[in-house]
């Protein structure tokens, strides 16, 4: 198979965006028991800009994503070698915080999980237990910053004490990304954070995207071809656990050099 070596995958890295890598994995591989799931890969994530995962199912770009905040070490067969750092700093060194980790590294999934609480409890928790705020008052704004971050704050601000639960899909998703914005990370993942939603709402968490990228890093992981051009600066291309190509958005989708990425997103295969 025509899969980038890990020298080639450097120089293509070497060669992009010159904003400062924000998060970089290093010959990372991944096993569940005996099977491999990720073979070599080297990816950098510029800082403030949106990293789009894209691929066939079970091609390992959401094994990916789920390493960069250690999700996968809630999965007792579950094995990461390699190196995941964050501002220079290894991820899995003994001494990491794992709780403080997904603080700072937050994660939106596919789909919308508000807690069985309120609106506001729903982004409170987070600040409260990682004793962000020191008063009522600090509670407050942190609530309603988050939820006018996340674009909702008008359309809820009269129901705050009524469930989350009860809110639409996708005024349920954009309250999950108000409680990640919540604790302050620097990095936001989202794991096909639109496949349950219907193209308004869908439109609603892209322009979303697009905004929260001045202060955040993202990664996005879709299945959407469109969706990953529209609100992507950079594209992974993954295949059968193997990082296929990488490079400018732009660049992936007019210009792809690797046939199996032209053959993705021409449909012929997915």
């Amino acid at each position: 198979m025509n899969m980038l070596t890990t020298k080639q995958q450097e120089d293509v890295l070497s060669k992009m965006t010159p904003n400062p890598v924000k998060i970089s994995g290093k010959d990372v591989c991944v096993f569940y028991g005996e099977k491999q799931a990720l073979f070599d890969v080297n990816l950098d994530i510029p800082e403030r800009q949106v990293t789009a995962l894209i691929g066939p199912s079970g091609c390992g770009k959401s094994t990916f994503l789920r390493c960069l905040n250690r999700m996968n070490d809630t999965i007792d067969i579950c094995r990461v070698e390699g190196h995941i750092s964050l501002d220079d700093k290894n991820i899995y060194d003994r001494d990491i915080d794992v709780v403080e980790l997904r603080a700072r590294v937050g994660m939106v999934f596919q789909k919308p999980n508000p807690f069985p609480k309120s609106i506001f409890e729903n982004i409170a928790y987070g600040p409260r237990i990682h004793g962000l705020v020191r008063s009522k008052s600090d509670l407050e704004e942190v609530v309603e910053t988050s939820l006018q971050r996340a674009g909702l704050f008008d359309e809820v601000k009269d129901r705050l004490h009524e469930a989350g639960t009860g809110l639409s899909g996708g005024q349920q998703q954009r309250l999950c990304i108000a409680r990640a914005i919540a604790v302050s990370p620097e990095v936001i993942l989202m794991d096909e954070p639109c496949s349950a939603l219907d193209p308004i709402a869908t439109a609603k968490v892209e322009e979303l995207i697009d905004e929260l990228r001045e202060n955040y890093t993202i990664v996005i992981v879709t299945h959407s071809m469109q969706q990953a051009a529209r609100v992507s600066q950079q594209t992974a291309m993954f295949h059968l656990g193997n990082l296929v190509e990488i490079g400018d958005t732009d660049t992936i989708f007019t210009n792809p050099t690797d046939q199996k990425t032209k053959d993705y997103i021409t449909g012929r295969y997915g």
